[in-house]
Order: C-alpha cells, then sequence, then structure tokens
C-alpha cells in the first residue's frame, strides 16, 4: 500500500492551467481599467480648468482670458485653480506636460500638453492630442481633443 501524500504532476498542471487563463481573463480588464481612469482625470481635470476659465470670463465682464502669451494666461487663471502649479496633462500624447499651445490652432501641434484657443469668444481649453481615448466603449471614435 503507497501511503505518500501530495499533489501529482497532473494536478499541478491542471491549477496552473486554471491559474494561467484566469490572469490571461484578467489582465487585460486591469490594464482597460487603469487607462479609463486617465480618461476620467483628463475629464475631471479639464473640467477644473474650463471652471476656471468661466469664472475668470464672469469676473471681466464676459471676456475670456486672450492673452497669446502662456505665462500671462496663467497668471490669468491660477487665482482660480486650488494649487501653485497647473495640472499636467494626464492622457493623450503629451501626457504628462503642464505647458499650454495658446493659438487659434485647429489641430495638435508641439509638445504642448493642452491647448488654449486664444480667439476663441468662449475660451476653448483642450488636449492638446488627437489621439483615440482609452473609453472605446463609449465611442470609439472619440479624441482627447473632443473631450
Amino acid at each position: 500500500m503507497n501511503t505518500n501524500k501530495g499533489f501529482t504532476l497532473v494536478e499541478l498542471v491542471v491549477v496552473i492551467l486554471i491559474l494561467g487563463i484566469l490572469a490571461g481573463v484578467a489582465a487585460p480588464k486591469f490594464f482597460d481599467t487603469s487607462a479609463k481612469a486617465n480618461d476620467n482625470s483628463a475629464r475631471t481635470t479639464l473640467a477644473i480648468i474650463r471652471d476656471a476659465i468661466e469664472i475668470y470670463t464672469a469676473e471681466n465682464g464676459g471676456t475670456p482670458p486672450r492673452n497669446s502669451n502662456e505665462a500671462n494666461f496663467l497668471t490669468d487663471i491660477m487665482p482660480y485653480i486650488r494649487g501653485s502649479v497647473f495640472p499636467t496633462c494626464p492622457a493623450g500624447e503629451n501626457a504628462g506636460s503642464n505647458n499650454i499651445l495658446m493659438g487659434a490652432a485647429t489641430t495638435p501641434a508641439g509638445g504642448e500638453g493642452w491647448r488654449y484657443n486664444v480667439a476663441s469668444n468662449v475660451g476653448e481649453f483642450f488636449i492638446n492630442s488627437d489621439d483615440l481615448t482609452a473609453n472605446q466603449d463609449d465611442d470609439p471614435t472619440l479624441n482627447y481633443d473632443e473631450l
């Protein structure tokens, strides 16, 4: 009579196979969640900056910041944003940059994370990237500069 206790090689292979399948299913969900979190962070940051532009506009007779110079724009808007540093762009091809492309450009250019349309009467503020967002389940054609 054999009294050895333990798992057979077949049992171990089956367990490892099941764990591999579970990891294969869970890993893409995890990475997709991270990308969607970046998109949601981008939407929130945009909302904060756009709100600051709206408050500035309301306090200045309906005129949005019209500075063609990034430093002057930041001087105008920073009193309406909590913190002492302008937020970095969390998404797009220039993620991590807090520089702003100033002007009426309609297509992304340069390495700036943000884009502000100086010529706009409403102070349009965008992410300076035409990459597709990670929220492809919601809209597979949505670009970051359309948020």
